[in-house]
């Protein structure tokens, strides 16, 4: 059933943006010192003859979504960037008018044929991640449901009931969401305010005694000054995932040293994530972890709020990697493998008890995933791409707007500030952080919200 509001593409336009790192950061085994943003801008128009323009942004994230042996990081990013553009083409003969949801939907469909037309002239081994192509299109879905709302004069999130949708979520997912919309698991104004988890990586200083070259650009430099500098209460740690003697004394360093930058400023409460970016053999490592960490470090052991995914990416390949065990001590949260609906529904076979929504996943697939993770009663997080400017709102207005999510990550003001700062002067309370928290109520703008 069409809509007045329902829109069509006029004209597409892609970009990138190169952006240098304030300090490099290493996860996965790999260390990264610069980013590259995919930048869309999509010109629409509704059934009812308003126009507007729509924009997108994302780092490439090649380093996190094609990690490869046999390609190299210049290789995949060529890639990638070359899906960008060729999306945004696919998107500008699309002639429909509809809602963005259907229009994103329809086009992912070409998504796996143009792959895999891209990596054979590349002369590229291997397949193109199916990761890679959700990082690839992000940019263009996040523009046209950004211009999908300016056109009606109104916020995207409040956009997704049935009086906007053509179809209800049966559709996407499946038939116990027959009769359901977006607006039953989205919420109609944005949290007012929301706690930012700080990346603690793993070649970042603790104290300034671990500081071997100091960068000197009046910006904190070691944690115990991020946090007392930014108040924080949520701090993020990267692990190696096969050093257990090595994470365990990491886990118990960065603790000692919160603890003593907490009780400075009067804070006794706060959190930390662990992420093993995939490197744990099984599911024994982490519970061998936890237990060390409980023995050892008992304090610490309550403040960690969820381990993200830590086991291999392919759960199918992998089935005997298994969270139950783990899931009963804390939410153990798929993240890399989440590429769709019955990937969603395999993690909970195997075990998981949690989903990381990401932006770069594309604005559509976070919202559909977010509306099956709240059914399913999981627990939910936000979580960034070394998110820089436009990006990092964009995924903090997901945070702000989805039921259940309690913190934001948001590392691009520790990696790449220099992203941040034409989007900093329009809203400094995002960006200017003195409470651990981020004022999320400043996104309640047309469109996504900025």
């Amino acid at each position: 059933m069409s809509k007045s509001t329902d829109v069509r593409i006029l004209e597409a336009r892609c970009t990138f943006e190169s952006l240098d790192f304030r300090t490099p950061l290493k996860f996965g085994g790999r260390v990264v010192e610069s980013t590259e943003l995919i930048n869309v801008e999509v010109d629409v128009e509704s059934r009812d003859g308003r126009v507007a323009t729509g924009f997108g942004s994302m780092p490439l994230g090649n380093i996190w979504a094609w990690p490869s042996a046999e390609v190299t990081p210049d290789q995949s990013a060529a890639a990638i960037k070359k899906m960008a553009q060729q999306t945004v083409e696919l998107a500008e003969a699309y002639p429909e008018f509809d809602h963005p949801l259907d229009t994103i939907y329809r086009l992912s469909g070409e998504y796996s044929h143009m792959a895999g037309k891209i990596v054979q002239k590349m002369e590229i081994a291997g397949e193109f991640p199916e990761l890679a192509q959700m990082v690839a299109a992000s940019p263009l879905d996040a523009a046209l449901h950004d211009a999908y709302g300016r056109a009606a004069d109104m916020n995207s999130y409040d956009m997704l009931s049935e009086e906007f949708m053509n179809y209800d979520l049966a559709e996407y997912l499946d038939e116990q969401f027959a009769g359901e919309y977006l607006d039953q698991y989205t919420l109609r104004t944005p949290k007012p305010k929301m706690p930012l988890y700080h990346l603690v990586g793993a070649l970042d200083p603790l104290t300034t005694a671990d500081v071997q070259e100091p960068i000197g650009d009046d910006l904190p430099e070691t944690l115990e000054e991020w946090i007392a500098a930014d108040g924080l209460t949520h701090l993020k740690i990267k692990l190696n995932g096969d050093d257990l003697d090595w994470d365990v004394a990491r886990v118990a360093a960065i603790d000692q040293v919160a603890a003593q930058a907490q009780a400075a400023r009067g804070c006794s409460e706060w959190f930390y994530s662990l992420d093993f970016n995939e490197k744990c053999a099984d599911v024994q490592y982490v519970l061998d972890f936890l237990a060390r960490i409980r023995d050892q470090r008992g304090e610490a052991w309550d403040r960690v709020q969820y381990i993200e995914q830590p086991t291999h990416r392919d759960l199918k390949a992998n089935p005997e990697n298994r969270m139950h065990e783990a899931a009963k001590l804390k939410p153990v949260v798929i993240d890399e493998s989440l590429i769709d609906y019955d990937a969603l529904l395999l993690s909970r076979e195997q075990g998981y008890s949690g989903v990381a929504l990401k932006a770069c996943k594309g604005h559509t697939e976070a919202l559909l995933m977010a509306a099956a993770a709240q059914k399913m009663e999981m627990f939910l997080c936000v979580q960034d791409l070394t998110c820089p400017g436009f990006s990092f709102l964009h995924s903090a207005s997901l945070a702000a707007r989805i039921p259940g999510v309690a913190a934001i990550e948001g590392n691009g003001r520790q990696y790449c500030p220099a992203g941040n700062k034409r989007w900093a002067k329009l809203f400094p309370a995002m960006f200017k952080i003195t409470d651990g928290t981020v004022a999320t109520s400043e996104l309640d703008g047309l469109g996504l919200g900025f």
